[in-house]
């Protein structure tokens, strides 16, 4: 169902290190990209930035496409990752939101009730046009480097729309899961659908792959998530069907629920820096492309140190069939953009 002029399908991607790894075929040379490496820790974002508020620059397709390119010119990674945010679905869908700096997203009227889940309203297609619009101009650049899609998974959504903003311990949320087990249910529906047709409008305009981002997963229990959570992490996929780009599912925390964060219909699994690769690769069963996981917290420090961390991540990717280097979350804003184009250039070097 990919268009003809695709990246996939025309040729431009498909044989990308990055596309193989996602499709477990280990290329010569390991490909490596960064959560959050379109931001603030590079000096020409927080130039472009300046007077334009976040929300704002990721619905202006110009500056959103030359945010996404600016890692990708300066590093050298494999892939570029679409820069938005997992609450712009949420805006588009008419929910009042803004993202506060020093705190992050936050919901005008927080979803309490199943009266105030039943007033949301489905995303109209037309809303998601500034994403398309970015997505085409940033694959049009970006030549024979993937652009991979994303969007937040339904249980980070829902912890946002419910808590009112960020939460260490998403009480609220786990509280509503339990007290209204049907608006629970309706609620996550309403994100994996406004997640998942986000996902699609940006395959359809050409991304190359997609992550589904579960930011806050580390808080629920495997029972928890197994039962009221994963089916509509996998509704948010299933908006997918019929398009053949790899999937990626990532959660920060999720050591426990590697396996059945897989099951959702991930063809890829994220691993956060708590556990060793080939401990992953053991929890999964075998045979599942990996991406990771180096710590952020190392990005500071020596460089003999973070190599010698860089070729521990590296060796224990040998576990698994196919190893795309990443974070184990995103880049701190206070990282030196020149240690991250070293960690690429020595990702590389290592093959």
């Amino acid at each position: 169902m990919l268009p003809a002029n695709h990246p996939l399908v025309d040729g431009r991607t498909g044989g990308s290190r990055l596309i193989r790894a996602y499709r477990g075929d280990r290329p010569d040379v390991t490909p490596v990209w960064f959560m959050r490496q379109a931001g603030r820790s590079l000096p020409e974002y927080r130039e472009l930035r300046v007077g334009t508020r976040m929300l704002d620059a990721c619905l202006t397709p110009e500056l959103a496409s030359e945010i996404t390119l600016q890692p990708v010119r300066r590093h050298g990674v494999d892939a570029a990752i679409f820069f938005s945010d997992i609450v712009v679905p949420v805006l588009l869908a008419g929910v009042g939101v803004e993202i506060v700096p020093g705190r992050g997203p936050v919901i005008e009227h927080p979803i309490r009730t199943a009266s105030d889940v039943n007033a949301l309203r489905p995303i109209d297609p037309d809303a998601l046009a500034p994403i398309a619009d970015a997505v085409a101009r940033t694959v049009a650049e970006l030549g024979d480097t993937p652009l991979i899609g994303f969007a937040g998974a339904p249980f980070t959504l829902a912890s946002y729309l419910v808590e009112g903003g960020p939460s260490k311990e998403h009480l609220r949320a786990r509280t509503m899961m339990y007290a209204d087990a049907h608006a629970w249910a309706s609620l996550l529906n309403w994100c994996a659908d406004v997640s998942g047709q986000f996902l699609l409008a940006q395959v359809r305009a050409g991304a190359s792959a997609v992550q589904l981002f579960d930011s806050w997963v580390g808080s629920l229990s495997e029972q928890q998530y197994v039962r009221r959570v994963a089916p509509h992490s996998a509704r948010a996929f299933s908006h997918l069907r019929g398009y053949d780009v790899p999937k990626v599912h990532f959660g920060v925390g999720s050591g426990e629920l590697l396996r059945a964060m897989r099951a959702v219909g991930a063809d890829v699994v994220g691993v956060d820096w708590r556990i060793p690769l080939d401990e992953a690769e053991r929890r999964l069963g075998g045979g599942v492309p990996l991406q990771g996981n180096i710590d952020p917290a190392l990005l500071g420090a020596p460089w003999r140190v973070l190599q010698a961390h860089l070729d521990d991540v590296l060796d224990r990717g040998l576990a698994a069939p196919a190893h795309v280097v990443n974070l184990g979350h995103g880049v701190p804003p206070e990282t030196d953009p020149d240690v991250l184009t070293r960690v690429v250039e020595y990702v590389h070097g290592r093959g």
